[in-house]
């Protein structure tokens, strides 16, 4: 699943099913649903039939990258590559999505890509690359005892205001 998600002019059940055009109503509602966009599909005039125009033009970005989740949830792979696909859904949809894949990606590798830490806080390792070269490994909790580059980022990104250092200076 890429960050720019790549959807037909044709019916959001054709665009999830795409890859296995045969599959039930049932399989098609569930990847939805493990990708947190079945009610919003359910809350469409048309349902699953809604057209989505060329591109995906008529939904958001967010719900254009929930939809390419659902359609590579369809093939049922044994590898799951997410590479910043959900830069474009807010956190707390983010979260159900990633408490959804837990259970469906129970026996599958997967593999996040993602600038934003808190899609890889959970992850069994991370690797923290730069420059084309892995800087640093571990778990979140050991990579902010590292002190190293992941520890920086995350200050910057989640560390909560009142829990930051003070700097000399700062205003």
């Amino acid at each position: 699943v890429q960050q720019d998600a790549f959807l037909f002019t044709t019916s959001i059940e054709n665009n999830i099913a795409y890859g296995n055009p045969w599959a039930r109503e049932t399989r098609i509602g569930q990847a939805a649903e493990y990708a947190q966009l079945h009610n919003y599909i359910m809350g469409l005039p048309a349902g699953y039939t809604t057209v989505v125009g060329e591109r995906g033009a008529s939904l958001s970005g967010g719900q254009r990258q929930r939809l390419t989740i659902a359609r590579s949830l369809m093939l049922r792979p044994s590898v799951l590559v997410f590479d910043d696909s959900t830069a474009a859904i807010d956190a707390g949809t983010e979260q159900r999505i990633r408490a959804a894949m837990k259970r469906f990606a129970r026996d599958r590798v997967t593999l996040i890509i993602s600038h934003r830490l808190s899609s890889l806080m959970h992850a069994d390792q991370i690797l923290f690359v730069e420059g084309g070269r892995i800087v640093e490994r571990g778990t979140h909790k050991e990579l902010l005892a590292l002190g190293g580059r992941y520890r920086a980022l995350y200050d910057l990104q989640l560390r909560p205001d009142d829990e930051r250092p003070v700097v000399a200076g700062a205003a």
